[in-house]
Formats: C-alpha cells, structure tokens, sequence
C-alpha cells in the first residue's frame, strides 16, 4: 500500500511513544453538575492528554470526531492555523496512532479538513486505520452563497473524512426520516396500507443467464421482464403476492410498466441511511455555528466553530444513549455540547486558557438547560455534569523513579494497561486487579492491604502472600504476576506458588 512521507515522518513515527505517560488531575472548583459523572473536560496539550487516557480508556472510545487545525496557511485568533506542511502532518500523525489506540473495535473517528490537508490526511489515516477500514467521505456544505469575491472558486464544503476501528464490524445508524423524505409518499388510490412511493421491480446489476431470462406475468395480463442489463429485485412467489395484495402500480392508467408500491408505513421503523453529502439545510453551516456561540461569550467567540447540527448527525449516526464520546480538538466545547443535550458520555480536550474561558463556561450552561442549538430537537432541559481536570507530572522521573505522591489506581491502571493491553475498566481498591487470560495481576502498593507504613504490604512476603485474594479462576494453581517493592521470597517458592515477581518501577511497562 502507498504510504505518506514527509520531512521528519521518521521522528513523527516514535513521538507517540516516548510521549511520557502524565496524571490526569480533578479541578473540584471548574467541576459543575452530577458529582458521579463520566464527563472529562482536560485542559492541556491533547498528544499528552491522550497519552495518558491510554491506560484507563484504551478500547473504550466509540465515537471520535475532531476539527484538527485545517492549516490554511491564515491566523486564528485562537489557533495558529499557519503550520508548514509538514510540521502539521507530524502534528497530526502521533495523536492519530493515540485515537486508534483509543477507538474501540465497534467504534469509528470523524475528522474535519478542507481541501489544504484532506487529501493527504486520507492517505496517513489508510496508513494507520488501515486502508479497508475506511468508510467514507462525505462533503458538508458548510457556507449556503457564494462568495462573489472568490479568486479562483466559491468554497463551500468541507470534508469530513470516516473511519471504523474494524468496518467489518462497525455499522453506522440509521437516521430518523425527514418530513420532506415522507411528504414524497402519496395515496393516489387510496391503499389501505396508507402513502406509498412507486420503486423499480429490478436491481441495476446484470444478472445471470436465468435472471435474464425471467418473466412474470400479472393478474392484469402484464408479461413482466426485468430490463436489458438489470435483474430481478424479486423471486416469483415474492412477486404473486405483492400482486394479490394490490402493492404493484401500473401507472395513472393501468397500462405502465410494473412497479412496487413501498409504504411508508413499512419504512419509518427502520430509519434511512445517511447520503455522503451533507447540506446546511439538514447538518448547518458555518454562519449558524457562529451565532451559536455567540450565545456564551459575544466578546472573544470562536471564528470557525462548527454547528450543533453537524454534531449531532455525526452521533447520530455513530451512537447511541451512553456512549463515549472523545474530542481532542475541542474547540469552543460544542462536540461536548452535544454529547451532553443526547444523552452521550464525552471526553473533551482543549489546551490553552479557552478550555477555561470558553469551554467551561459553556457545558455549564448547558447543564442549567440551555436552550440554543439542538436542544429544542432533542427536548433538552438540563442536567448531568462534568469534571475538570489538568495535566499533572509525569508518571515516572528521569531516572524511572516512580513520582511521589502517585495514587494506587493510576499505577494500578498503568501497569494493567502495560500487561494486557486493555484499559482497567474501574477503580480496583484491591491488590487483586483482575484476570487477563488466566493470568491473575496484583499490585502491592501504597498501602492497599490496610498496612499505611512506607513499605507496609508493598513487599511480597509469605504473610502477604496468605492474606492475598485467591486466584478467581483457579485458586490452587492458578497462575500469578504480582508487581511489588521487592520480595522476601526466593525463586522455588515463586515457582511452587506459580507467581511471576515484578519489581515496582523496574518492571513496569511504559517508563
């Protein structure tokens, strides 16, 4: 497969990597709602913000949508939107390496460009998602006239670039259908099924020498075939009792070439799929996201925020009710927005001092029940929460050392996520951290076995080792890894037990 390269792609390749592994800290005064809410705001750069989700959130990410700094070669009062070309691709590649990671395997990533970097975009994306996993692109009409001052063309539509973690597995919701889509349903002869739309009786795809060959003839005496080049949609029996049942339509006359009629009462369960272009009439434009925004701060409003509605096609297509969301690009805070007004879990990420001034301010007023935006179409009234929280120290020294003061569950989650690849689903509160096939993981550490003294349960002795949780599986012999100060056991007595010593920090994964 081609492949992208670009001045320093090499470095570009390891900065994920050696991004070094930091503490998300809780910001109680910037926190406003539901105090046992999901919903993370953090301020800070996203690579590092990122890089330290990845042991608590690896794999549990269904839906990520950003709007990456489009480089555009123009300033942003908020953004430096002026990268060289390929400083911006070594921007944009360690933190796509991170989403993936993060993406879960029925999950999906919507990324926002314009022309300047899409087209190399898709390209490092097949790259990292992997080619047969993308989906689509779909083309939002951002702008509804035309700019009369344009120097080349009138730019009107963005691109909004679709990925799936496994596209075998992922499959995108329907959409509720529109009252345009239904007022094209009429009842001309007054079927007792209700409206109905008259749809072809073939599929546009050559069949075989039998199908080309097939013909049905109806009550009326009409000799059916399905036109040169085409097949039938369906089989004979399929077709005697739409017949019988007066589903087919012969025209205004009698005398038309056959098609079915299809009810619109049989459709509005099932939804429809979503076209690959997106007008401002159904996903907004940029002139409405502005106004939106306008609404939480009139004096330093965002100048290319994007619309309410294009968000919520996008979940609406993506999610579901609780679903996590991530945003690393936050913005102005309307992905989080959005997620709150339908019912979705978030993760948004914004650096600089607008994760204050403008994000924060906003979700709270959100949660006391805004009412701009999509919250008339989704009945928003208020409610949930989010917690604020900062980018602390790194989790390990310069020299490896663990940092002072870190909590038994961020190394907990660190050192699971470094063994079995998987994000730590909850706060273990036991040396126990679980079972990853068949082997059982315990830490001992700051003091989890009750013992508060500066080693006090944190080496392996035979009189921890008796106090232990047994192995849920397999408690006589079932294998152990147990991570710890040191031991006071020697290599047959491991052996015996069946346990694997690691030694806190030597032997984490990740330093």
């Amino acid at each position: 497969m081609p492949i992208l390269n670009w001045l320093n792609k090499e470095q570009a390749l390891t900065t994920a990597r050696d991004c070094p592994y930091r503490l998300v800290e809780l910001v109680p005064e910037l926190s406003y709602g539901e105090s046992d809410t999901d919903n993370m705001l953090i301020q800070g750069d996203n690579l590092d913000a990122l890089k330290a989700l990845i042991p608590t959130h690896s794999g549990r990410i269904k839906c990520i949508f950003i709007d990456p700094p489009y480089n555009t070669k123009s300033a942003f009062e908020h953004y430096d939107d002026n990268l060289e070309h390929s400083k911006w691709l070594s921007m944009i590649y360690p933190r796509l390496e991170l989403l993936h990671q993060l993406l879960s395997e029925d999950g999906s990533i919507w990324i926002t460009l314009d022309d300047s970097e899409s087209h190399y975009l898709k390209v490092m994306c097949d790259e990292i998602f992997g080619r047969k996993n993308f989906v689509a692109n779909s083309v939002w009409q951002k702008k509804y006239t035309i700019a009369n001052d344009a120097k080349w063309l009138s730019d009107s539509h963005d691109h909004l670039l679709i990925y799936a973690k496994n596209k075998e597995e992922w499959r995108p919701y329907p959409l509720e259908r529109t009252e345009a889509m239904n007022n094209r349903y009429k009842n001309p002869d007054n079927h007792p099924k209700g409206v109905w739309k008259s749809t072809p009786l073939y599929a546009k795809r050559k069949g075989s020498e039998k199908e080309a060959a097939f013909s049905y003839t109806f009550k009326n005496g009409y000799i059916w075939t399905p036109p040169a080049g085409t097949s039938p949609r369906f089989p004979e029996s399929t077709l005697k009792k739409m017949d019988e049942n007066d589903e087919i339509w012969f025209g205004v006359k009698g005398d038309a070439a056959p098609s079915r009629k299809t009810f619109l009462s049989e459709l509005k369960s099932s939804g429809t799929p979503s076209s690959t272009i997106w007008l401002h009439s159904d996903a907004g434009h940029n002139h409405e996201a502005r106004e939106e925004v306008k609404v939480f701060d009139k004096e330093d409003a965002f100048t290319t925020p994007k619309p309410e509605r294009l968000i919520k096609r996008v979940l609406d297509l993506a999610t579901k009710p609780n679903d996590l969301i991530l945003d690393s690009f936050l913005g102005s805070g309307t992905t989080a927005a959005v997620a709150m007004k339908m019912n979705r879990k978030f993760i948004g990420i914004e650096l600089g001092d607008h994760a204050v001034t403008h994000c924060q301010p906003r979700l709270k007023k959100v949660v006391d029940g805004e009412q701009g935006g999509i919250s008339e179409d989704v009945n928003w009234t208020g409610g949930s929460g989010f917690k604020f929280y900062r980018l602390g120290e790194v989790i390990f020294n310069e020299n490896g050392s663990l940092r002072e003061g870190i909590s038994f569950d961020a190394l907990a989650s660190h050192i699971w996520y470094g063994d079995t690849r998987q994000s730590l689903q909850q706060s273990a509160k036991s040396p126990l951290l679980g079972v990853h096939n068949g082997i059982a993981y315990y830490l001992l550490y700051n003091g989890i076995l009750g013992d508060k003294r500066p080693d006090g349960g944190n080496v392996l002795t035979s009189k921890v080792l008796a106090i232990l949780p047994p192995h849920p599986e397999d408690p006589e012999n079932g294998q152990k890894v147990i991570y710890g100060e040191r031991r006071c056991m020697g290599d047959a007595r491991l052996k015996s037990e069946n346990i694997i010593f690691k030694q806190i920090p030597y032997d984490v994964k990740g330093r």
